[in-house]
C-alpha cells in the first residue's frame, strides 16, 4: 500500500513539475518527486541507493537548483516564468509513450518470471544492509570503472574552473 502511495506522489509531483510555469514551484515539486523515489527505494530494501538518492540528489543537486532559481529569478522585479512551446507535440509524444508502455505492461506475463515465483518475503525481511556488499564489490570488481569515473569528474571540475576564470592577462 505504501508503495502505491509513494508512486502516485512521485508521478503527480513529477507531472506538476513539468506542467507548471513557475520555476520555483517546479523546483519544490522536484524535491517531492526525489523524496518519493527515495521512499520507494527504502520499501525495496535498497538502503544504500535510498541514502545516495537523499545525499546526492536531494542534498546536493536540488539545493543548487533551488538556490540558482531563487538567486536569479528576479529580473527587474518580475518573476521568471518558463515559456510553453510545442505543447501539442509534447502532449502527443507523451500520450504515444504512455500508450506504448501501457500496452507493453498489459501484454507482459509477470507470472512466468522465475524471480517472482521464488520470491519469499521472509528472506527479504531478514536481510541486512547492502552497504557492505556494495563496498566490497566497488573496491574489488569495479575499482577500475570507479577510478575512471572519478578521473572524468576531476577533469570536468578543472574544465569548469578554467571556463569560469577571467581570461584577462595579468
Amino acid at each position: 500500500m505504501l508503495f502505491y502511495i509513494f508512486a502516485a506522489l512521485a508521478v503527480i509531483s513529477g507531472a506538476y513539475m513539468v506542467l507548471t510555469r513557475n520555476l520555483l514551484y517546479a523546483g519544490f515539486s522536484l524535491l517531492l518527486t526525489l523524496l518519493s523515489v527515495a521512499a520507494i527505494y527504502v520499501l525495496l530494501f535498497a538502503d544504500f541507493v535510498a541514502v545516495t538518492q537523499l545525499m546526492v540528489y536531494v542534498g546536493g543537486v536540488l539545493v543548487l537548483i533551488l538556490f540558482g532559481i531563487m538567486l536569479s529569478s528576479r529580473v527587474h522585479d518580475k518573476s521568471v516564468m518558463s515559456e510553453n512551446v510545442n505543447v501539442g507535440w509534447g502532449i502527443s509524444i507523451s500520450l504515444l509513450t504512455l500508450i506504448g508502455l501501457g500496452y507493453t505492461i498489459w501484454q507482459a506475463s509477470f507470472s512466468s518470471l522465475p524471480w517472482i515465483q521464488q520470491a519469499n518475503t521472509d528472506i527479504l525481511a531478514g536481510q541486512k544492509s547492502t552497504v557492505q556488499y556494495i563496498g566490497i564489490k566497488l573496491m574489488t570488481d569495479f575499482v577500475l570503472p570507479f577510478e575512471i569515473a572519478s578521473l572524468l569528474l576531476l577533469i570536468a571540475l578543472m574544465g569548469a574552473a578554467y571556463i569560469a576564470t577571467d581570461k584577462q592577462k595579468v
